[in-house]
């Protein structure tokens, strides 16, 4: 089954809302029910990211099944998101879009790529070390990102233990 990497559009926005909201509800079977349960990103937000060429889908024998979004946070790649449905899961199809992701931060020149994640979670913190992500320390964050950390406090995201993540570039 080949997997098709490509720039979002426009009229894929609620098929990446659906696919947030199946791959959120993995996080049950680990007890995380408020993050199975939180909304998936607002269209305005998604359709910024298409305007900016910087969402990215993953589609399985045509079928869209996998999104990433990024931005530049710090001087670096930032992974905002990365989501692929229950069933399409385990098949390197996150890994491909996180390569995706990669691509554009090299493109853009830029020396890395972070993302922040629950540090426990199979599918999150351990499976980013198993890619070449390391943990970052409070005060080696940017302004930026130490931001995103608070906004993850203010939404109440922080309901396991969460971590900033970093992977070098090029």
């Amino acid at each position: 089954m080949a997997v098709v990497i490509s720039l979002a559009e426009t009229q894929d926005v609620a098929r990446m809302r659906e696919i947030e909201v199946d791959a959120g509800s993995r996080f049950r079977d680990v007890g995380l029910h408020t993050i199975a349960d939180d909304a998936p990103p607002s269209i305005e937000l998604l359709a910024a990211h298409i305007e900016t060429a910087t969402a990215w889908l993953a589609r399985q024998d045509g079928i869209v099944v996998g999104y990433a979004t990024a931005s530049v946070v710090d001087g670096e790649a930032h992974l905002d998101q990365v989501s692929v449905t229950v069933a399409a899961a385990g098949h390197g199809i996150g890994r491909q879009l996180l390569d995706a992701v990669a691509e554009w931060g090299c493109q853009a020149r830029l020396p890395s790529l972070t993302l922040t994640t629950f540090r426990d979670v199979p599918w999150n913190g351990p499976y980013y070390a198993r890619l070449g992500f390391t943990a970052v320390a409070d005060a080696e964050m940017g302004d930026e990102l130490r931001a995103i950390r608070q906004a993850e406090r203010d939404a109440s995201l922080d309901v396991a233990p969460r971590v900033a993540m970093r992977k070098r570039l090029g």
